[in-house]
């Protein structure tokens, strides 16, 4: 008996111990129940269903296990409702950042925080430790009360560019091990679910593996040590350690985020990234995005002309000559600009760099250079030496890695392009995580299977295209260089890098402009095909960058879209779909009240199922509550440009 009340004394000192905290969205619909027992796990329920059970919180340090056996000091609630301006708004000028917080302090130097908003929640670790200090892992999981549908996004090794087909399948089909990039869709139980992180500094990115039927494991890549050449535009990793990152002891790490709705809407109009991630520090005001004429697409073979084209002088001053007549800011030069890929200080003798930077100049046309990661980490002086000649930008590719040191990498360079106002364009790159928030000089991100992938391949297909808006392009900036003006139904296309070919009708092709978000929209194609086709060049030269408001009108993911975005007075109307027809009678109520509006429509022509060249433009009056029939073809789309009569 003395046994038998001793194990109950014990047990009812372990129940003592034991702690449950609760964090409430604003709305109250969303409820984080956070259990401190023997480690850390939050369970996430909306409406009252139970959505997440159980997710463990954890970060394994060289010295403790952060999280194991928890000793809470304190804790604090409060409240963050304020206003954010982005310098870049790709979705909205002004976001309200509401939620609730609840701030965790523990013995042991370290804290969590938690965030409820009405549509999803983050948390992060936040440590107060003296000196340096190694992370070996971080505990991540996701343990769904569902048997949830995925948008997987297979990632064969950590070497990886996130040029992603995505492998959509639910969670009890993954096989053991598999590993995908960030971030991801769930759908289930009537809920759609975006996963992410934000505000990634110093840390490496991360990936998911599966950890049974309906669980999710966080994964690293480890700090590389030593490295080995490989080309001109990679490293081989010799060496690593045992260890995910080497950083300061005193930080807050990167937010680990959901978005959560019933309506697949929210997901693409979500701005979790911003709300998440660092503010700037300086002046960005000089960051300029824009449109950009592009001649790597077509292997900068023009026609209609009487010189002989390729990467030459001739070449790059009549796609200057183009993009100033039709209000284009940027022309960028591709590979093919430099003598060498590894020398950024030397361009190819084919043309002279100078003298097409001051014909520019003349013509209100800024260039673009393109360079190999390496190439710019071998002559990080070359910030300085761009900003000297006058050029507004770089395109900087084949990072295919996202390790702390890569992660690194592209801060060092956001931080000393700004120093020389010189924006950035991520190519070969991993997802958007916040660094474009703290350094808005960074304009876009590729991460993604775009269409160049269709010079050779035909993969970046309307069924693919249909996840973008709730996946990728969620996150952030998308760099999917659209514009093709020879459109193909996956039936009829054929890969040619003379006259390459997009894959879905022309309106289809023309609602990336308004559905896809990216500080630098090109336009991919050859100038003179533009030329030939003059109602499609207008409309995309009348498409913004940037916009004040975003509104789903309705979609399914990853089915179709059809959406909003309004700048100043006028609204811009952009509707996508997948290998599947659909029709929608949809009201224009997002119009001002007694205004009458102009309405120029682009939409797929009678035979455009057959022929994804045939569109049809009409233009007529429109205003509040008036029907917009939005009809398209299987592989199609639809656009509006509406503006006040």
């Amino acid at each position: 008996m003395r046994f038998n009340f001793i194990a109950l004394l014990v047990f009812a000192s372990f129940i003592a111990k034991s702690q449950t905290l609760s964090l409430k969205s604003p709305d109250n619909r969303l409820n984080i129940s956070i259990e401190l027992k023997d480690s850390i796990a939050y369970s996430v329920a909306f409406d009252g269903k139970t959505l997440f059970d159980k997710n463990k919180v954890q970060m394994q340090s060289t010295h403790a296990i952060l999280g194991l056996h928890p000793k809470l000091k304190s804790k604090e609630y409060r409240v963050i409702n304020e206003n954010i301006k982005p310098i870049v708004p790709l979705q909205d000028a002004l976001i309200n950042n509401h939620c609730n917080v609840l701030q965790l302090n523990f013995k042991g130097g370290y804290g969590l925080e938690f965030r409820a908003y009405n549509g999803g929640l983050a948390y992060r670790f936040i440590t107060s430790l003296k000196d340096s200090i190694n992370i070996v892992d971080e505990n991540v999981s996701l343990n769904f009360t569902d048997n949830y549908w995925v948008s997987w996004a297979n990632a064969s090794s950590f070497k990886n560019d996130y040029q992603v087909i995505y492998d959509p399948k639910t969670l009890n089909q993954i096989k053991p091990n598999a590993m995908s990039t960030l971030p991801l869709l769930f759908k289930g139980a009537g809920y759609s679910i975006l996963f992410s992180e934000a505000n990634l500094f110093d840390y490496p990115a991360m990936f998911l593996k599966s950890k049974g039927s309906k669980s999710l494991k966080a994964t690293f890549p480890k700090v590389p040590l030593a490295f080995g050449n490989q080309g001109d535009r990679s490293v081989e990793i010799l060496k690593e350690a045992n260890y995910i990152a080497r950083t300061t002891g005193k930080r807050s790490f990167p937010w680990r985020f959901m978005v959560i709705s019933k309506s697949d809407g929210e997901i693409a109009e979500n701005n979790m990234v911003a709300k998440l991630s660092e503010k700037p520090n300086a002046d960005f005001s000089w960051v300029k995005p824009g449109q950009v004429t592009w001649e790597w697409w077509h292997n900068a073979e023009v026609y209609g002309v009487d010189f002989k084209s390729g990467y030459n002088q001739n070449t790059y001053k009549y796609y200057i000559d183009f993009a100033s007549a039709h209000g284009i800011p940027y022309v960028l030069m591709d590979e093919g600009w430099a003598k060498s890929t590894m020398n950024p200080f030397d361009p190819n003798p084919t043309i002279n760099l100078h003298e097409l930077i001051k014909y520019g100049e003349t013509k209100n046309v800024k260039i673009i250079l393109w360079f190999t990661w390496l190439a710019v980490e071998k002559n990080f002086s070359v910030f300085k030496t761009l900003h000297d000649w006058g050029i507004a930008g770089m395109k900087v590719d084949f990072m295919d890695r996202s390790d702390q040191w890569m992660v690194n990498y592209y801060e060092r360079v956001a931080k000393e392009a700004a120093k020389h106002k010189i924006f950035i364009d991520f190519h070969g790159a991993f997802k958007p995580a916040g660094l474009e928030v703290k350094y808005p000089n960074v304009l876009s991100y590729e991460g993604v299977m775009g269409m160049e992938a269709n010079i050779s391949g035909g993969v970046a297909t309307p069924n693919n295209n249909l996840y973008l808006p709730f996946v990728r392009n969620a996150v952030g900036a998308m760099d999917y260089t659209p514009g093709a003006m020879k459109s193909a139904h996956p039936k009829d296309y054929r890969g040619n890098w003379t006259n390459t070919m997009s894959i879905g009708t022309r309106a289809h092709q023309l609602a990336m402009y308004i559905v896809f978000k990216s500080g630098l929209q090109m336009l991919a194609d050859n100038p003179f095909n533009y030329l030939k086709e003059k109602e499609s060049l207008s409309f995309i030269n009348s498409v913004p960058v940037t916009w004040d408001e975003t509104r789903v009108l309705k979609t399914e993911a990853p089915e179709y879209i059809v959406l909003a975005r309004r700048k100043g007075d006028a609204w811009f109307v952009g509707g996508m779909t997948n290998s599947k027809a659909r029709e929608f009678n949809l009201p224009a109520d997002f119009l001002k009240n007694s205004t009458k509006y102009k309405i120029t429509i682009i939409k797929d022509g009678m035979n455009a199922d057959v022929q994804a060249m045939d569109y049809k433009q009409e233009i007529k009056e429109i205003q509040s509550g008036d029907n917009m029939h939005i009809k398209m073809v299987a592989d199609g789309g639809w656009v509006a440009k509406i503006e006040p009569n």
